[in-house]
């Protein structure tokens, strides 16, 4: 079940498949998963993403992890501007 779900979301769609690498990269460093983020990274790298892409995608999950905790720790309301969908 697992591997045609991974077969799936991952194949042809909406987002290119370098992007959903960056993606995966994204989750897996966020919940620390080593396996991952190995295969991931050489996943992405076959893909076309570059040592440039890597490290701007790894400072945009370190700073979402910091104002997602200052969010959280100050418990800061969402504007009613963002409450609904935008499509």
């Amino acid at each position: 079940m697992t591997w045609s779900q991974v077969k799936a979301v991952m194949g042809p769609g909406a987002l290119d498949p370098v992007t959903k690498e960056l993606i995966y990269l994204a989750v897996s460093a966020t919940n620390n998963c080593e396996y991952c983020l190995h295969t991931h990274l050489h996943a992405a790298h076959a893909k076309g993403m570059t040592a440039a892409m890597f490290a701007e995608l790894m400072q945009v999950v370190v700073l979402a992890a910091q104002t997602n905790r200052i969010a959280i720790g100050l418990q800061v309301p969402v504007d009613e501007r963002y409450c609904a969908p935008p499509f």
